[in-house]
């Protein structure tokens, strides 16, 4: 036992600086975004950039109305969490309770596999496949549309939900669908009426991290959605979202220090805050059922 306290010490220790790193790093990112978005701000009202509806930043007369870019955001993680969410559901049902074990590790493997692939080449297949199928089932539609992008982000956070509404369901305690099965319930009963209804919790913060992730996707929304920055709520126009809008002042077409490039940081806040909010509830509602079991 003696021997080991040093040991046990520098493992402390070293999961504390692991700890702290991640907070220090959190903690350099909050103040470099805060550092842009008052600057940024110095220069154009609070108010003029959360109501108006045009954003122009590169013209004689700029505007930096963030609804246009706001609205494109929502729309593509909109449809792609309709797309994706309900089908997500059903499949993690299915590996809980339907699936043999050895179907249950293939697919839980594919999944893993889904999630490791780089989300540049899910841009590409949005933009050379879906974008030509969307034109042919809807004539009129232009290359670069929000539905793509929509329909593959769709497809990118499925494996995630997918996971993660699967083992919402595995950590219903066992001794409750026992209780059911013995009074004679039904498979089907005791997954819809039991195991989804005491999981709830945990699958609506499955739903909160999948969203959080289709919000601050970047590439394919860049490739595939367009870059107008256009006010609309029809997915089959091009838009421009707030990530794409980053990647756009960062190829260098924007001068360092003008009100356009702060611009970037502005977008860049408005997006931490929004995907962190989804986060932490997400996590709030876990740690409540949590609670509650």
């Amino acid at each position: 036992m003696i021997r080991d306290r040093p040991r046990e010490r520098l493992i402390s220790r070293v999961l504390f600086v692991s700890a702290a790193g991640g907070a220090v790093v959190t903690l350099g990112l909050v103040l470099v975004l805060a550092g842009g978005a008052f600057a940024f701000f110095d220069d154009v009202p609070l108010r003029a950039f959360f109501t108006d509806t045009v954003w122009s930043p590169s013209f004689d007369a700029p505007r930096f109305g963030i609804l246009p870019l706001l609205s494109g955001t929502l729309l593509v993680t909109g449809v792609a969490a309709t797309i994706a969410l309900p089908p997500g559901l059903a499949a993690a049902l299915f590996l809980h309770r339907v699936a043999r074990p050895r179907l249950r590790r293939t697919l839980r493997s594919t999944l893993v596999t889904l999630s490791g692939v780089p989300t540049v080449a899910y841009g590409y297949f949005a933009l050379t496949f879906v974008s030509p199928r969307l034109a042919e089932l809807f004539p009129g539609t232009p290359a670069f549309n929000a539905g793509s992008a929509a329909i593959v982000v769709a497809i990118m956070i499925l494996p995630l939900f997918i996971t993660l509404a699967y083992e919402a369901l595995e950590a219903v305690p066992e001794r409750l669908v026992d209780g059911a099965i013995s009074l004679g319930a039904t498979r089907a009963e005791v997954t819809l009426r039991m195991a989804l209804p005491s999981a709830a919790p945990r699958v609506l913060a499955a739903c909160g991290l999948a969203l959080s992730r289709a919000l601050g996707e970047t590439m394919i929304v860049t490739l595939a959605a367009g870059a107008l920055s256009n006010f609309a709520l029809n997915p089959l126009e091009p838009v421009l979202t707030m990530t794409a809008f980053v990647v756009q002042v960062n190829l260098g077409d924007v001068p360092q220090g003008t009100v356009a490039y702060h611009s970037l940081y502005a977008v860049a806040s408005t997006l931490f805050v929004m995907t962190v909010t989804l986060n932490v509830v997400s996590q709030r509602v876990m740690a409540r059922s949590d609670e509650r079991v």
